[in-house]
């Protein structure tokens, strides 16, 4: 199971729980998300990652390696409070996310579901530097989506 802290859709929540079900995922997961807008974005890529532009999705991974979510394996991530591993944190810029909408001629809350979908994946350890990488993480984004009925 994962928890969502933050002002996530339903789409956003179900999309969290394929996601631990399309990778098998065993434990109890956390994960913080906000939303932000363009120049707070804009200051937080330059901030972390040296680019001179906002961007729409950024992922935060606090642990290394994934392995069942326990407080054993990871006593020093676990939150007793919410009772599972805190995974990291994603930051979506919505502006961003509605301009893209349109640009691909979707709704809305699709682009920001699958930002957020590609935000969980990274923080779940998926990359998309190579290409073979890049294609499995869209698979898997896709496969996500589809299951839960947020279509292009």
């Amino acid at each position: 199971m994962i928890t969502l802290t933050g002002d996530v859709t339903a789409e956003m929540r179900a999309a969290a729980e394929e996601t631990f079900v399309f990778l098998g995922m065993e434990g109890d997961g956390i994960a913080e998300i906000e939303f932000i807008d363009k120049a707070a974005m804009h200051e937080l890529n330059m901030r972390t990652r040296g680019v001179d532009r906002p961007t729409d999705v950024l992922s935060f991974p606090m642990l290394e390696v994934i392995t069942p979510l326990t407080k054993e394996n990871y006593p020093f991530d676990y939150d007793e409070t919410a009772g599972g591993v805190m995974l990291g944190s994603i930051a979506l810029c919505r502006e961003i996310a509605a301009e893209q909408a349109e640009e691909y001629g979707h709704s809305t809350e699709r682009e920001e579901t699958y930002l957020f979908t590609h935000g969980l994946l990274h923080i779940l350890g998926f990359d998309h530097i190579e290409e073979a990488d890049r294609i499995k993480m869209r698979e898997a984004e896709e496969s996500i989506l589809s299951a839960i009925g947020v279509l292009r």
